[in-house]
């Protein structure tokens, strides 16, 4: 089918009117590239939102207290109460499909006043008193040393593990931290670890700013007894926390004397749920780009259509001799479909290279430039190539279709006499 012949006279036939086969052929190329730039576009944008949630658990929700807004069993509305280490022990007997729950409490922060002291120096740093599941749900890298364990839990040991940043803060450039001691709001604690964590929503600074350490020691060395300022708990995997943290709060506002249908006085922030609408965000622009990209794609499809009617036209005369020739309707109709599905084949590959050329250049900027905040490596995957090439397959042979059709009812006697 495909000799030498009639690869020629394809060539001719696109070639003899460069300007026509050109704006042709664009239509087709536009609609790959177009399709192309938008699901990469997508793509980037997917990354670069998915790098803000970093490694953090996302079946994960985090809860602490707030004023109580009605008043419940002879407790007045307004006033403020406490988490206890009881309502943990609660949550985790009576709720079921709980991969963690950990109870934190906190002092410091961005902005505070220096709360922690080694030598002369002084920082003001989160510190948080923790159990050793925080690291599943709120990941880290130890680069040196280690994280907090059950024995440090147990024996309420003043141990301590900081990040980079308070690090960098407190010693001089390539000291060791590990064995050395720092004193926090007065109190001493040995530094058993550092770790470093990937930036996120940006706050990556002020992430490496943060002291762990046990949460035992914690109550006991800053007179917290049994309470507990909030908590992060995250459910199995296959069970959305979406929909058993209503059981969470029940057994809460039963411990705390709280009204069942006061929705103010437990603040709480469903990670879950913020990541599903952002999932569901990347298949709304998913689709929209298929659609969008189709749809110009389709349009290219019915211009080369047109325009191969109009050479069918064109070539009413040599159709007809190669009729009275001996030239069967299936020689006529492939001819016409392979000159429809060439043109179409050779603008959709350069509408892909030129996309993965613009990709590949993004990258590079972006490599060059540094992260930009909610974009990262923009790309398309292979799949969607091989899907346009099948595409622009069946769109060459579906556009050439019908004036191949067109072309094999002339009659020979007719073709001569046009």
């Amino acid at each position: 089918m495909f000799n030498r012949d009639r690869w020629s006279e394809i060539l001719e036939v696109l070639t003899s009117n460069w300007l026509r086969t050109l704006l042709t052929a664009f239509g087709v190329f536009w609609g790959i590239f177009i399709l192309i730039l938008l699901l990469s576009a997508g793509k980037g944008l997917e990354n670069g939102i998915r790098q803000d949630f970093g490694d953090i658990a996302t079946n994960t929700m985090f809860m602490w207290t707030r004023r109580v807004s009605k008043s419940y069993q002879g407790m007045s509305k307004g006033r403020r109460f406490n988490y206890r280490t009881s309502d943990v022990a609660d949550v985790r007997q009576n709720v079921p499909d709980l991969r963690f729950i950990s109870p934190r409490n906190q002092l410091g922060g961005f902005n505070g006043a220096n709360n922690v002291v080694r030598g002369l120096n002084t920082g003001a740093y989160n510190v948080y008193g923790d159990y050793p599941e925080i690291i599943n749900q709120d990941p880290m890298d130890i680069t040196s040393g280690r994280f907090i364990n059950y024995g440090d839990i147990d024996e309420k040991r003043k141990v301590a593990i900081i990040g980079e940043g308070v690090q960098s803060g407190l010693y001089e450039k390539g000291e060791s931290p590990i064995g050395t001691y720092i004193k926090i709001q007065g109190v001493n604690f040995m530094v058993i670890g550092t770790y470093k964590k990937k930036a996120s929503g940006g706050n990556g600074e002020e992430d490496q700013k943060q002291i762990y350490i046990p949460f035992t020691s914690f109550s006991q060395a800053f007179n917290m007894g049994d309470r507990v300022g909030w908590m992060a708990i995250t459910a199995n995997d296959g069970t959305p926390i979406t929909d058993i943290k209503d059981k969470i709060f029940d057994i809460v506002k039963k411990n705390h004397k709280i009204h069942p249908d006061d929705e103010r006085a437990i603040g709480h922030f469903d990670l879950y749920e913020q990541y599903r609408k952002v999932e569901n965000l990347f298949m709304a622009l998913k689709v929209i780009a298929y659609f969008v990209g189709i749809l110009v794609l389709l349009s290219g499809v019915i211009g080369v259509s047109n325009i191969m009617l109009i050479v069918v036209k064109e070539r009413t005369k040599e159709i007809g001799i190669r009729r009275a020739l001996g030239a069967s309707p299936g020689d006529i109709r492939s001819q016409i479909l392979a000159e429809s599905v060439f043109l179409i084949i050779i603008s959709g590959m350069a509408g892909i290279v030129f996309g993965a050329l613009l990709i590949y250049i993004l990258n590079y900027i972006l490599d060059m430039s540094g992260p930009i905040d909610m974009f990262a490596n923009p790309s398309v995957n292979l799949r969607v190539i091989v899907s346009a090439l099948v595409i622009l397959l069946v769109s060459g042979l579906l556009a050439g279709l019908i004036p191949a059709q067109t072309a094999i009812k002339l009659k020979p006697v007719d073709a001569l006499r046009s």
